[in-house]
């Protein structure tokens, strides 16, 4: 593929999206502070909220926009930059890979967090029905979905503890990828075909 990064040959484009991963994190964080200063974390509130950061807020809409599309973006780029991996056999570096498992699994129970903030009608069922999951886990199910609950329905505790773990979690993020990028430049991940990189070398003193 077609590349203006000034590396080797054996680099193409599939390398651009951890850096564009990066910066959708730093965006969503950016307007997810600034979303947070405005919402209110009450299920009788938390929809007026929302119109009323996207109505009376100055630029309140663009930060919502921002921080709700810049998500699916998010998960576009996450998705490419999977399988990239997979492509280029990239799982054989079992740090980088699990350390990258671990970042998606959390991330997405970030999104999922952030999805049922509004509590619109279907905040409320998509809680609902996720939640219910955890009661599939033996012995343990029912006391966790009722401890994640706050109660023995979806209610106000339900709501609060979400905006608290879709706050919190995408500091777990930053966390998770510092060590992703750290072990990935331990190893490296520069040369999956093997080829030699010598050719595009040139004499510094010809």
């Amino acid at each position: 593929m077609f590349n203006l990064l000034p590396v080797g040959s054996n680099i193409s484009t599939w390398w651009n999206f951890g850096s564009m991963l990066l910066t959708c994190l730093m965006l969503q964080i950016m307007t997810g502070f600034f979303l947070a200063i405005h919402y209110t974390a009450n299920i009788n509130l938390a929809f007026s909220s929302v119109i009323h950061i996207t109505r009376d807020v100055p630029y309140g809409w663009i930060m919502q926009n921002l921080h709700a599309i810049s998500a699916s973006l998010f998960f576009i780029c996450i998705y490419i930059h999977i399988a990239r991996g997979l492509y280029y056999g990239l799982y054989l570096n079992k740090e980088v890979w699990l350390s990258g498992t671990a970042l998606l699994i959390t991330l997405m129970a970030t999104a999922f967090f952030g999805y049922v903030l509004p509590w619109g009608q279907m905040s409320f069922w998509a809680a609902t029905v996720i939640t219910n999951l955890l009661t599939a886990i033996p012995y343990l199910g029912t006391t966790l979905t009722t401890w994640l609950w706050g109660g023995f329905s979806i209610n106000d505790p339900t709501l609060t503890r979400f905006f608290a773990l879709h706050f919190i979690l995408p500091f777990i993020i930053i966390s998770l990828s510092s060590i992703h990028i750290i072990l990935l430049h331990n190893e490296g991940s520069n040369n999956p075909l093997g080829t030699n990189s010598n050719i595009d070398k040139i004499p510094f003193h010809p």
